[in-house]
């Protein structure tokens, strides 16, 4: 009796799922249509996506290895192109050989690049911090204070690894306007930070030791 009361309640239980399937065929065969559509797109915005970085690289690689004095003006343009592709990788690589080969000398211009590759989206953090950095590194030759302050705020209140450097650098700015209290300040900042370089903490205790008289 329990043997026969069991194969009901499992055919009840088929036909019913049979009856599900046919009554909503039509929802199923959109809904797996959907599904199907989602999977190609999104394989194909990969795909897509994985051309172009291939591209980008070889139009770096192209612009860079032809680069010599009587090509500058090309060179200058195929790079500022790249840039202006918002490339995570090859954008930031772009303005170093620029800045680096002096293809720009304009410095309202550098900074203007900085600024672009620095609002990049889904730029990593850090990668984020260092073209901070970067910037505040070129401007430090011309800058006021404020300014250089201005850029450098993000890496001094935070916990970024360019911390460190943010604060060397700003030290050195103020020990080369001969204003040592200032200087001495930031380079003690930098021997209290707990997970500060240490490389820049050693210089930074050179500094102090020999030339400020700490």
């Amino acid at each position: 009796m329990d043997e026969e009361i069991t194969i009901i309640d499992s055919n009840t239980r088929n036909e019913k799922i049979k009856n599900f399937f046919i009554n909503n065929r039509k929802m199923l065969i959109i809904g797996f249509s959907i599904i199907m559509v989602v999977i190609i797109g999104y394989l194909s915005i990969i795909e897509i996506k994985k051309q172009k970085k291939i591209e980008i690289a070889s139009q770096f690689n192209i612009a860079t290895i032809n680069f010599n004095a009587e090509n500058k003006q090309k060179t200058k343009d195929q790079l500022i192109k790249l840039i202006n592709a918002n490339d995570v990788t090859y954008s930031p690589l772009a303005l170093y050989f620029l800045i680096d080969n002096e293809l720009i000398v304009n410095d309202k211009e550098v900074n203007i690049l900085f600024d672009q590759i620095i609002s990049i989206s889904n730029l990593e953090k850090e990668i984020k911090n260092l073209l901070i950095y970067k910037k505040a590194l070129h401007n430090s030759n011309f800058s006021t204070e404020n300014q250089l302050l201005k850029i450098l705020n993000p890496l001094i209140n935070s916990e970024t690894i360019w911390k460190s450097h943010a604060l060397y650098l700003l030290a050195e700015y103020f020990y080369s306007k001969n204003e040592e209290e200032k200087a001495k300040e930031f380079f003690n900042k930098i021997l209290i930070l707990p997970n500060g370089n240490n490389d820049i903490k050693l210089a930074a205790k050179k500094r102090l030791n020999r030339d400020i008289g700490e």
